[in-house]
């Protein structure tokens, strides 16, 4: 718009026949004023900042999304071709810059505005002023105090916008309240369908999931005539089909600023069931196109852009509950199969290389597992026990004198261990010595008086105390206690015993040789029954862990003990191998090889052991 400025323009008559500014300037606050457009208002208020500046020759305001665009001019001064390209380098600048620019033209000044909301950048004002027009920082001013206009459309805009977004989501959320009060999918699909038609006043309604790779209808309005309207249902599948394959919602008929949309067999639709608008939102679940809703109205009005966002959201909100019921409510084998199609999907399929890698080595574990044997072993604490063991007690009542050995010497055969106290004897001795004499002497005086039954009574006593010295004589020998063969003291120690009395049949001494020694094991109750006479097994002891000792089981023993809380029982073996440092006594652990077995039955075997009881302990 040119206008021709007065020398005088308050002066000048309205007969004249030119317009004053007075009440150019009266319509543009009318306009300004009255504007229900952002388009409509920021050129009303482009014109107004122009009009209060002098010598402005061009302005342009551009707007966009807050910080991230795209910005695009929404008013012009005074009209789109006075705006060049110059003018737009500038706008540009001010938004880069984010700060008001200044830039020298070839009849004045640039100047860019950028328009700045709570840090946010919506856009740029920018205009060019004369060289004789306002100041550069006067025009930066009056820009400043006129953008305030411009961040309450912006604020008005938004609160609008909130409060459709508001009602759209209490709309969303009431449906999705509706969809959960049924428990099955069936009551929820149509119980959605049916509080759509009524709402929107819409008939029918139609609901669908894509099975197969086409849509199929799960629910209509008016559900009573459902099945006596299959032309309507296959047309109405269709026009789902056609929203899903392009992913997109499709309105027919279309508004003029909508984006292109094929829509065929939507105008197929309402050509053939005498419907004046059609609208198919699709319904995504998990990033994909799982069913879409079509609705029919008739009449003038059809759906605006509030109703097209309000069913897209319902849509985004009920659309994956309905899924969930929809996929609890189908038979527990179509769910198992579907899962097992799944996974093999995900595993045959492109990505996934975490699942696929766990596979491999789930299959390379089973496969070892399934054919990995080893031998499969008893292991029983066990303790190294002399073959042969003798016991040393007191020949006879005494006193101890003298103590030679003690636990854990090695002895010879014949080797004095201990001896007895011996006075008593070599006086008992003695006496019977003196008396023999005495007695000899009365034989020979018979025997010179020819006193024949005299002497042959004497001669039998002779014969009696003879005995007793010959007892007395083995009595004073076994007061040397000596070891009966080579071996080692096993227990034993009279050291602090010297001097005491012993009694007949006392323990003084336990020898065991060392040429033969046997294994006993404390098996436990759980592997009794895999150990059997004849199974040969290694042993190592605590003292020298690195010599291997074969043995072979002899004997099993029926009778158990408890000790630490275990139950075992005592098994005895035969030690095959033989060292010089073994001695009796030695502890260690015992394995008894069993038999080849798969390695996975070897490591579970306890757990299935628990297994049983547990079964067994529970069983009805």
């Amino acid at each position: 718009m040119t206008m021709e400025t007065p020398a005088d323009p308050e002066a000048r008559p309205a007969s004249s026949g030119q317009v004053s500014y007075e009440i150019f300037d009266q319509a543009l606050w009318n306009r300004f004023a009255t504007a229900d457009s952002v388009e409509g208002f920021l050129a009303s208020w482009l014109a107004l900042m122009c009009r209060n500046m002098q010598a402005v020759q061009s302005a342009v305001v551009v707007l966009g999304d807050p910080d991230t665009g795209p910005f695009t001019p929404v008013a012009h001064w005074p009209d789109e071709r006075s705006v060049g390209s110059r003018l737009m380098s500038v706008a540009e600048q001010g938004l880069g810059k984010r700060q008001p620019v200044m830039a020298p033209a070839e009849a004045g000044q640039d100047i860019a505005l950028p328009l700045l909301v709570d840090d946010q950048l919506y856009g740029v004002v920018a205009l060019t002023v004369g060289k004789e027009g306002t100041a550069p920082g006067e025009a930066i001013r009056h820009l400043r105090w006129g953008a305030g206009w411009i961040e309450v459309l912006l604020r008005r805009d938004q609160g609008r916008s909130f409060e459709k977004l508001q009602a759209r989501t209490a709309t969303a959320l009431d449906m999705l309240a509706t969809v959960l009060e049924q428990r099955r999918f069936e009551g929820a699909a149509n119980a959605l369908v049916t509080e759509l038609a009524q709402s929107l006043h819409c008939d029918p309604v139609s609901l669908g999931f894509v099975r197969r790779g086409s849509a199929r209808v799960r629910a209509m309005s008016a559900a009573a005539a459902f099945g006596q309207r299959m032309s309507l249902v296959r047309d109405i599948r269709a026009a789902m089909n056609e929203a899903i394959d392009q992913k997109a919602v499709v309105l027919y008929p279309a508004p003029e600023d909508w984006d292109y949309r094929v829509s065929q067999a939507h105008g197929e639709l309402v050509a053939a069931h005498k419907a004046d608008h059609v609208l198919t939102v699709p319904i995504q679940h998990d990033g994909e196109i799982i069913g879409a809703l079509t609705l029919e109205k008739s009449g003038g009005e059809g759906f605006s852009d509030d109703t097209v966002g309000l069913v897209d959201a319902i849509a985004t909100v009920v659309g994956p509950v309905l899924e969930e019921k929809r996929r609890n409510d189908r038979w527990i084998l179509v769910k198992a199969v579907e899962a097992a199609g799944h996974q093999l999907v995900r595993l045959l399929g492109p990505r996934h290389f975490g699942r696929k890698l766990a596979t491999v080595i789930f299959l390379v574990l089973a496969w070892v597992f399934a054919t990995t044997t080893t031998t499969f072993t008893v292991t029983a604490p066990a303790e190294l026990q002399g073959e042969i063991q003798r016991t040393i007690v007191a020949p006879f009542n005494g006193y101890l004198a003298e103590e030679t050995v003690q636990a854990g010497a090695l002895v010879e055969d014949g080797q004095v261990m201990a001896r007895l106290d011996n006075r008593d004897l070599a006086l008992e001795k003695l006496r019977l010595t003196t008396t023999r004499g005495q007695r000899r002497a009365e034989y020979d005086q018979a025997l010179a008086a020819r006193e024949r039954a005299e002497a042959n009574i004497i001669e039998t006593q002779i014969q009696q105390i003879d005995s007793q010295i010959a007892l007395v004589d083995e009595q004073i020998a076994r007061t040397e206690i000596r070891a009966p063969f080579a071996g080692v003291v096993v227990s034993g120690d009279l050291s602090q015993s010297i001097g005491a009395t012993v009694e007949r049949g006392q323990e003084l001494f336990k020898i065991a040789p060392l040429d033969g020694y046997r294994v006993v094991m404390e098996v436990d109750e759980t592997d009794l029954a895999q150990i059997g006479i004849g199974q040969e097994g290694q042993l190592r002891v605590a003292s020298l862990p690195d010599l291997p000792l074969g043995y072979v089981v002899t004997r099993v023993t029926p009778i158990s003990d408890q000790r630490e809380g275990r139950n075992f029982f005592r098994v005895d073996a035969r030690l095959l191998d033989s060292d010089p440092r073994l001695r009796p006594s030695m502890e260690g652990v015992a394995r008894t090889a069993i038999g080849e077995r798969l390695l996975i039955e070897v490591w579970t075997r306890p757990l299935v052991d628990w297994a049983k009881m547990a079964y067994w302990r529970w069983k009805p």
